[in-house]
């Protein structure tokens, strides 16, 4: 079943919005002659679509400058096209500045783009909408005035973000809001009213802003970003991506985990899409060339379910955008045959990136002051197909130095035996150090690690990956 957003269009409306732009070879950040944020995916026919803001701050503003919203789209979620600005602040004329966060969103044959943006009148924030007879637009104002403001009753404490999904009697729902503060109300079928109440919703944890939500098999499921230090962000001005279900679209919510942990800007905004019978996130960061806090860059990652429905989480590629690989350590259980009390078996798959082998600032694997071979494992409770591995090593220039040699193990369901046709098993300081092999599909991954004489070994993350 899709996750959300997968309609026909005929060959008349594809013919309607073709695309003249250069494309973009694959990679993340997916698009790098501009600066893109606030990324909203949306899967039209064949094509899928990204309405990005624009940042435009100079190098060295610490400050948003966000002026109009482009629109990107690919036809394999690999070569992407930057097709321009398809609205901006002047689309308003009620509004004066921040072309901030906004989401497509299909109705009765038209495009309604729903946007976080500074009106003119009192207040800062207000959400308007746009419409448009296709994903590109061109897109008018649909209203002339604001769906939300600060004199919207029980409006958020910043209005800002919006979400929009139409359940499957038709009936819309919106979400959106900053500043800790989660709001929902029901759309009219015009989709430029509100119906009933602002409503608070209920069991959000954590949440600081960015919802986006979306149903998979009669479950609602809504992710946002949050700023806690729970096991989100090592740092409360960054962001992670956690996420919550329901069995209501208006809630209440029960929190399940983190989707995405913290990336290299301080905003964690994303959206989840199915597109070919794959589900993608899409989300920025500030890894483009000359990138930074209030100068982000689209990504997009393959993301997968659990039987259960719950998400596994994503670790952010750089450099190979989806042909990156999904990291499957996120949904595995560690183990070690020694772990020091002060270190953490946990630093092995909490999806840090760390910025040299002396980084601790997302934990760190150690076994001093053991010497020799020691192992660390991953066990999955079904069977995983792997064919890739990465260690990124720690060195404490103290008992931990990088290790001499070490080796990649699968479980054969007797033994453990070696991945065939591996690669070199790195052990070079401050690199991810990659491992490919034969595909094995497998319930427990080992990694023996053989330190230097006199010294003890460790890792700051280990990557088990399929392609």
């Amino acid at each position: 079943m899709p996750v959300r957003r997968s309609l026909a269009v005929t060959a008349t409306a594809l013919l309607a919005v073709t695309l003249a732009a250069a494309p973009a070879d694959a990679a993340n950040p997916i698009i790098t002659s501009i600066y893109t944020a606030d990324p909203a995916p949306l899967v039209v026919g064949n094509t899928m679509y990204i309405h990005a803001g624009r940042d435009e701050a100079p190098a060295g503003t610490n400050n948003f400058v966000m002026r109009e919203w482009h629109v990107l789209s690919s036809t394999d979620a690999q070569t992407w096209t930057d097709n321009g600005a398809r609205a901006n602040i002047g689309t308003f004329a009620w509004a004066g500045a921040d072309a901030w966060a906004g989401e497509v969103e299909p109705r009765n044959g038209k495009y309604y783009w729903y946007t976080s943006v500074n009106g003119n009148g009192p207040g800062w924030m207000n959400i308007g909408v746009a419409v448009g007879d296709s994903p590109l637009g061109p897109f008018t104002d649909a209203k002339g005035g604001p769906l939300i403001s600060d004199s919207t009753p029980n409006s958020s404490g910043l209005n800002i973000d919006p979400t929009v999904f139409v359940d499957d009697d038709g009936q819309a729902y919106l979400y959106w809001g900053g500043y800790w503060a989660p709001r929902a109300v029901k759309l009219a079928a015009n989709m430029i009213d509100t119906v009933g109440d602002v409503i608070t919703p209920q069991g959000l944890t954590n949440f600081w802003e960015a919802p986006w939500m979306f149903k998979r098999n009669n479950l609602y499921y809504l992710m946002y970003a949050a700023n806690d230090t729970n096991g989100c962000v090592t740092d409360s001005n960054y962001a992670c991506q956690r996420y919550a279900t329901a069995t209501s679209p208006l809630g209440p919510w029960t929190q399940r985990g983190i989707v995405l942990g913290q990336v290299s800007s301080t905003t964690n905004h994303a959206g989840i899409v199915e597109f070919n019978g794959q589900s993608y996130l899409v989300y920025h960061t500030a890894d483009a060339p000359g990138g930074g806090n209030f100068r982000r860059s689209v990504a997009v990652d393959k993301l997968y379910f659990n039987s259960d429905g719950t998400i596994q989480r994503v670790v952010p590629t750089t450099g190979g955008g989806t042909g990156s690989g999904t990291n499957l350590a996120a949904s595995a259980t560690a183990s070690t045959s020694y772990v020091s009390s002060w270190e953490s078996l946990a630093a092995l798959n909490n999806g840090g990136a760390p910025a040299n082998s002396a980084d601790r600032s997302h934990l760190a694997y150690g076994n001093w002051p053991e010497q020799g071979t020691q192992w660390v494992e991953y066990t999955w409770p079904t069977a995983q197909s792997i064919n890739r591995s990465s260690v990124y090593w720690f060195d404490d220039d103290q008992g931990i130095d990088l290790p001499a040699s070490c080796r990649l193990q699968y479980w054969n369901g007797t033994t453990y035996v070696d991945v065939l046709n591996a690669s070199t098993c790195g052990v070079n300081g401050n690199v991810d150090n990659v491992i490919t092999f034969n595909t094995v599909s497998t319930t427990r991954l080992r990694l023996q690690v053989t330190a230097k004489s006199g010294y003890s070994t460790g890792i700051l993350e280990w990557k088990a990956l399929r392609s």
